[in-house]
Order: structure tokens, then C-alpha cells, then sequence
């Protein structure tokens, strides 16, 4: 299979945040390679649109944390998936790609595939984790589910909805044996210094709710250890001004603090341990080899929802990937400042454990290394390639 020399490939994607962004364009590239001159639109961010993308709207739109937060949502989202649903009808495109964003692609992906329009799920929604309910509006929205991770697989094939694993791309892109000397030389930080590393989210919404926790974490770790150094990788000047009015707020300004423009790798890299908000952020120190405390809080009401619904004991990417606690989980009422700064402390504190878990991380590097945006072109090939008088098609343009 490979280039489609009749005629140009017509693909539409919509990525919901930072994440998907980063899926979206390396797909994209993968794409351009093998399919010169393909057209590419819908919904993505400045990653994608770096790739030729055209987003038709703004992909912070859709950027929206929480339950409840949703609801408040919903009439403009339910606006904007009207809008983008009559534009692909009318556009028809060789296929629909969804990278993630389930809660709005699903639906969509739906209405797609009925209309005739070939649909793919890129990133598994975490029904093994919660809400398994939505296998069934998957297998009624898709034509293929694109699985980042091995123990989906089965998921799907059980249910009878065609899956590819493809790996993760963040396991492609990062190294298997970090540069930690250098790094710390390139950040000027000493080598026998102890480096934390706070990660509190690439959201506004997120950074509001962690700074203060983990400022005042920062300032119980420093009582413990006074050769103590902190970096906070923050993706934007709005972020980074939420950050660092939370330092004043807290009166913390004495803090050995270092704030990064982004380089969030690269505060990984260099720190001993790093107080992580859950999400994809927890998948990257892993694969960095950092050890980590994982933390996450919320308002009352989304928390209360999520937790009637899941189904696993932890909800860290590295504890779900080794089906096991290996790294601490601090969650909504037991994410207190001296809980955190008790959990970095002991790792901080004891390099045997950190040792040890950076041979398990590394175990899941090599698993998720798969190439996967060439696996992902691969299991897209055929339906890129099929014959464009599908049935479905042909009665909807007679």
C-alpha cells in the first residue's frame, strides 16, 4: 500500500487539547509522507496547523476540565459539533479522525460514519478504567480504534470493534537513558543538589487549582531538606503569572525556585523526584525515568462523579501500565502539603527505591517504542485506499 496517485486525500481531524495536538501533527507527518499533497482540516492546534492543518476553529474551544464544568459548557459545545457535523457532510472527507476527546468526538464520529464518512478513533477512551458503558458507542461511532497502549486490545477484540495497537508516540520521542548532567548543567544546577520538579498542569484551570498545594509542599520539603532546588516548567505567560501570584499569596518568594517557559522534559530530566498533576504528564516521567508522587485535586462534585464510576484502584498512567502502586497516588482530601512532602521526602531520601523505579520505567519505554505514527498509517492504509464508491456514499450523493 502507498501513494494515491488519482487523486488528494481529503482528511479531517479535530484534537481537543495540547495532547492531541502533538498526536494530531505527527500523524500528519507520517500521513504527508506516504500521501503528497493531502488536504488536512477541522480542528487542531498550533502543532498541527504547523503541518498545513487548517483548523476551522479554535482548538481551545473545546478545552473544558471536569464534569461539571461541561454541563456549563454544553450549549456552546453542542453549538460548535452542529457546526463542524453540517461542514463534514457537506465537505465529505476520505476519512474522520478523532484524536481523542471522546465526549465530543464519539458523538460526531457517530453521525460521520453513519452518514457514510469512513471514522477512526485515534487513543483509546480509558474505558478500562471508568465508564466501560461506552464500548458500545464506540463500536456504533467507529470503523477502527487506534489503541496507545497493549492491554486496550483485547478490550476491543472482545467487543468485535476492529483495533490497532500502535504504541505511544511519547515513547518514540523520548530517550531511553536521559542525560541528567547535562541537563542540570544546562539549567546551572549543581549535580549533588536535590532537584523537585513541580508539575501542576498545562491548563489554566488546572494551575489555579494545584499552585498553592504545591507551593506550600515545596516550602515542608525545604524545612526537611534545606539543599533543596524547584522547577516548574509552565507552557505560557498566563500560567506562569497564575503560578507565581500563588508564591505571593503564600508568602513563599525565599523559595529556590526556578520557573521555565515550557521544558518541561527537561525539568524531569534533572530532578530526583517530581510532584505531578495526573494526566499524560505522569506517562512523560515515567518515560523520563523521574521518580514521582502523583497528585490531582478537583471540585467536590466532579470528584464525587468520577469515583462512583472507576473502576481501577489508581488512576497514574505508571500504576495502570504495571497494574500495581509504584509510585504514590495523593488524590483531592488526602492531597495535603505534608502528605506530598512526606511521599517526595522518603523518595528523595532513598535512592534504592528510585533505582528500582527506573527499571520499571524503562521496561515501559521499550513496551510502548513502536513507531507509531508509521503503525498508525499502516492500520489507516486500508481505508485511505479503498475504492471511493462505497455503497454508503453512493446513496447519499444519488
Amino acid at each position: 500500500m502507498g501513494e494515491l496517485p488519482s487523486r488528494k486525500l481529503r482528511i479531517a481531524m479535530l484534537a481537543g487539547e495540547a495532547s492531541g495536538d502533538l498526536l494530531g501533527s505527527r500523524l500528519l507527518e507520517a500521513l504527508g509522507s506516504r500521501y503528497p499533497g493531502l488536504r488536512a482540516y477541522g480542528i487542531g492546534g498550533p502543532k498541527m496547523q504547523a503541518c498545513g492543518f487548517d483548523s476551522w476553529y479554535p482548538m481551545e474551544q473545546l478545552a473544558v476540565r471536569g464534569y461539571v464544568e461541561v454541563v456549563r459548557s454544553l450549549p456552546r459545545l453542542l453549538r460548535l459539533r452542529g457546526e463542524l457535523k453540517r461542514r463534514l457532510l457537506r465537505d465529505r472527507p476520505d476519512i474522520f479522525i478523532g484524536v481523542d476527546a471522546p465526549d465530543f468526538n464519539l458523538a460526531l464520529e457517530r453521525d460521520l460514519k453513519a452518514a457514510g464518512i469512513p471514522t477512526v478513533h485515534y487513543v483509546s477512551p480509558s474505558i478500562w478504567a471508568w465508564r466501560g458503558e461506552r464500548i458500545h458507542k464506540i463500536k456504533l461511532a467507529v470503523d477502527r480504534v487506534l489503541a496507545l497502549f497493549p492491554f486496550e486490545v483485547p478490550i476491543y477484540e472482545r467487543a468485535g470493534i476492529p483495533v490497532s495497537y500502535v504504541g505511544h508516540p511519547l515513547a518514540d520521542e523520548l530517550p531511553e537513558h536521559p542525560d541528567k548532567r547535562g541537563v542540570r548543567e544546562r539549567l546551572k544546577i549543581r549535580p549533588d543538589s536535590s532537584v523537585v520538579a513541580l508539575l501542576p498542569g498545562s491548563r489554566q484551570s488546572e494551575v489555579r487549582q494545584m499552585a498553592e498545594l504545591m507551593i506550600a509542599t515545596a516550602s515542608r520539603i525545604r524545612e526537611q531538606i534545606s539543599d533543596v532546588h524547584f522547577l516548574v516548567p509552565l507552557v505560557s505567560r498566563e500560567t506562569r503569572l497564575i503560578f507565581e501570584e500563588a508564591v505571593y499569596r503564600q508568602g513563599a518568594e525565599d523559595l529556590p525556585l526556578t520557573i521555565l517557559f515550557g521544558h518541561a522534559h527537561e525539568a524531569m530530566i534533572a530532578a530526583d523526584s517530581a510532584i505531578v498533576a495526573s494526566g499524560t504528564a505522569t506517562l512523560e516521567a515515567a518515560l523520563l525515568k523521574c521518580a514521582m508522587v502523583i497528585t490531582y485535586t478537583m471540585p467536590a462534585a466532579t470528584a464525587w462523579i468520577m469515583r462512583r464510576k472507576a473502576y481501577l484502584p489508581y488512576v497514574g498512567l505508571p500504576n495502570i501500565m504495571a497494574g500495581e502502586f509504584i509510585v504514590p497516588e495523593l488524590l483531592q482530601e488526602d492531597a495535603q502539603p505534608e502528605n506530598l512532602a512526606q511521599a517526595v521526602c522518603n523518595l528523595l531520601k532513598n535512592p534504592r527505591v528510585r533505582s528500582r523505579l527506573q527499571t520499571r520505567f524503562l521496561a515501559m519505554h521499550r513496551e510502548l517504542r513502536q513507531g507509531t505514527a508509521e503503525r498508525a498509517v499502516d492500520a489507516l492504509a486500508p481505508i485511505l485506499e479503498r475504492s471511493p464508491d462505497r455503497s454508503g456514499v453512493q446513496a447519499l450523493e444519488t
